[in-house]
C-alpha cells in the first residue's frame, strides 16, 4: 500500500512536518541540539565557576585553599558573594610573610644553640659577634 495523503492536504508538505508513518526528523535534530547546548552551557558554567581557583593556583598554598573553599561554599549555597570574594582574593597577591619569619626563626634557633665560647663555622660575608642573652650569661656564671 502506498502512502496516501488526505484529499484536503496540500500536495507539498514542509520538511519539518513528520510523515504519518516515519520518524520526526526535526524533533531528532532539535533534541541533539538541545543536549549539545545544555552540555556546552554546563561546561561554560563550570569553567567560569572554577576561574578563581585557576587564578589562585599559581599563588601561595594557603591562598589557593581559601579560594577553593570559597568556591565550594558558593557552589553549594548559591550565594554569589562567596564566589566574588574568592575571585577578589585570587586577584590580589598577598605578601609573603612566611619566608622572612622562617628566616628569623632559623637565625634565632642557630644563635640559641651556639654554646658560649665555641666558634661558629665560617660563613661567607660579614660576621657579627654572637648575641648572648642575660639568661645564658647567668647560666655561664653559675657553671
Amino acid at each position: 500500500m502506498g502512502e496516501q495523503l488526505h484529499p484536503m492536504a496540500p500536495h507539498h508538505l514542509p520538511f519539518y512536518l513528520a510523515p504519518g508513518s516515519g520518524t520526526d526528523t526535526m524533533m531528532v535534530v532539535m533534541g541533539v541540539f538541545l543536549i549539545g547546548t545544555v552540555l556546552w552551557v554546563g561546561t561554560l558554567y563550570w569553567r567560569l565557576h572554577s576561574l578563581p581557583e585557576r587564578m589562585a593556583h599559581k599563588s601561595q598554598k594557603l591562598q589557593f585553599e581559601i579560594v577553593a573553599v570559597l568556591g565550594i561554599i558558593s557552589l553549594f549555597t548559591h550565594m554569589h558573594v562567596f564566589w566574588i570574594a574568592g575571585l577578589l582574593l585570587a586577584m590580589i597577591d598577598l605578601p609573603d610573610f612566611g619566608t622572612p619569619l622562617r628566616s628569623i626563626a632559623n637565625s634565632v634557633e642557630r644563635i640559641a644553640d651556639a654554646a658560649p665560647g665555641e666558634e661558629e663555622p665560617e660563613q661567607s660575608g660579614p660576621t657579627r659577634p654572637p648575641v648572648v642573652s642575660p639568661e645564658r650569661e647567668k647560666e655561664r656564671d653559675h657553671a
